[in-house]
């Protein structure tokens, strides 16, 4: 990894955690995200942080809902970056794209919620953007969600078919200490 590889944290917000939401997998993966967001602090690498602000005034990601707030566990410093987005690729109409050019970043990290909307759908536009794109499998995860057959996938199912989808096409899907291992670079 360089020195200016962006460390992109997705959607981890307090509705996240709401109890309305299907089973997820991968129940470390918060603790995941804190070892890697710790890493590229100490390292002085670029964070960025992705919130989802909902047009549904039904939604907790609505403006004024408490769901909209950073988990207390991943409140951005003040000179970290915070991008709102309102569809799920925080890629498409934020400018986050033009902040990383201006910045000369070139590869970024992705993690965060959930693996099969935001991560990819952000994963996909980085990739087709020329940016070097890796994906955290472990740092990510998903809920479980019916096919389009009807038949119930678990969440587990649900992230490896988006990891499989990622890896080798729009991204490199690696593993926390993998990535931990090349930080410093």
């Amino acid at each position: 990894m360089t020195r200016d590889t962006a460390l992109i944290i997705i959607d981890m917000q307090k509705g996240m955690r709401s109890s309305t939401l299907p089973p997820r997998n991968n129940p470390s993966a918060e603790d995941n995200i804190a070892r890697l967001m710790k890493a590229w602090r100490e390292a002085n690498k670029p964070l960025v942080w992705v919130r989802h602000i909902s047009r549904s005034p039904a939604s907790v990601f609505a403006p004024g809902q408490s769901g909209v707030e950073f988990q207390e566990r991943f409140e951005p410093l003040p000179h970290e970056h915070v991008v709102e987005k309102n569809i799920p690729d925080a890629l498409i109409n934020t400018g986050l794209e033009r902040w990383l050019h201006a910045r000369g970043i070139h590869q970024v990290v992705l993690v965060g919620v959930s693996t099969n909307n935001s991560v990819e759908a952000t994963a996909r536009t980085a990739g087709n953007l020329g940016f070097m794109t890796t994906v955290v499998a472990d740092a990510t995860f998903a809920f479980e969600k019916l096919d389009f057959a009807g038949n119930m996938r678990s969440a587990e199912d649900v992230h490896m078919m988006a990891l499989s989808n990622l890896d080798g096409e729009y991204a490199e899907v690696r593993t926390t200490v993998d990535v931990l291992d090349s930080v410093g670079g």
